[in-house]
């Protein structure tokens, strides 16, 4: 895919968005409103991700450890 056609793709997507948001019809200043509104969200969203979903899938291991026949890290000190 050369340059132009790379550049092109990207202006379809970026009407696309404009289209399916509805923000073709605003104002400049209100478009930069929406957008930095619309971006702080999804990096909020990335943020928390990034941070509580490691965390909740090792408790969830955890606890689907210990029901399904995974002993407590008690038990095993006691054998050593």
């Amino acid at each position: 895919m050369n340059f132009k056609n790379m550049r092109e793709y990207l202006a379809w997507i970026y009407y696309q968005y404009l289209l399916i948001t509805g923000i073709y019809v605003l104002e400049p200043w209100e478009k930069s409103i929406f957008n930095s509104f619309l971006f702080s969200a999804i990096a909020m969203v990335v943020y928390t991700s990034y941070v509580f979903v490691p965390i909740h899938m090792r408790l969830a291991l955890e606890f689907f450890s210990g029901i399904f026949g995974g002993q407590p890290e008690s038990t095993m000190a006691l054998m050593n």
